[in-house]
């Protein structure tokens, strides 16, 4: 239930983005990204480099990375190539693909974590039965852009969520693909969510020559 303007009571209290940065955080750059892996391996964080990595690779939200379980990634002795989720948000699937240098940071701290295909993947420190919560991640990306002197009101969570997305657009142009990668129900969401605008669209009409 919402409050009236005119409540006494919310007269005082200040609006939830009072004092921040509103609005799309903006994708990593490929140096960006290996600035914080070489952070992250300079300081021998083994969990941080596979959520990380993950995180990149998956293009998932945060609610979804976190709740990831070793039986998602792993078949076997081995890092799945490719896993499948079903997101919390839509009660969809979705797919992602695992390349070979995420597929070596994820085992490595699997193989440090242990556990049975049961067990989330990234644990809380808290209860190590839960799983990270998406504060403590969001917490975690803001140390890591603050380590590579990028501003934390820039970049957040959903940076890492639109990294390769936005990579792959502008590699392609094809909007369909990155919707379901995404795991977008309208490809409207996905136009808004990789900021698209008419100078990409007049540019990829320039590349077309018939």
């Amino acid at each position: 239930m919402g409050h009236s303007q005119y409540d006494p009571a919310m007269q005082s209290r200040p609006a939830w983005n009072a004092g921040k940065t509103v609005g799309t955080k903006r994708p990593l750059t490929q140096k960006q990204i290996w600035a914080v892996r070489f952070f992250l391996d300079r300081e021998g964080r083994l969990r941080d480099r596979a959520l990380f990595d993950l995180a990149i690779d998956s293009k998932l939200r945060g609610c979804d990375l976190v709740k990831i379980k070793i039986g998602d990634i792993v078949s076997g002795a081995d890092i799945r190539t490719r896993a499948i989720i079903i997101q919390q948000k839509t009660g969809k699937p979705v797919q992602f693909e695992l390349t070979a240098d995420v597929r070596a940071s994820l085992l490595t701290w699997l193989q440090l974590r242990g556990g049975t295909v049961h067990d989330y993947a990234f644990p809380s420190r808290v209860d190590h039965a839960a799983h990270h919560s998406t504060r403590q991640y969001a917490r975690l990306v803001d140390e890591w852009v603050d380590a590579v002197g990028l501003r934390r009101a820039e970049y957040g969570t959903h940076s890492l969520r639109r990294t390769k997305a936005s990579m792959i657009y502008k590699a392609t142009g094809n909007l369909r693909a990155i919707q379901i990668l995404l795991g977008h129900t309208k490809i409207e969401n996905t136009v808004r969510y990789l900021g698209v605008d008419i100078e990409d669209a007049l540019i990829l009409a320039e590349r077309t020559e018939i």
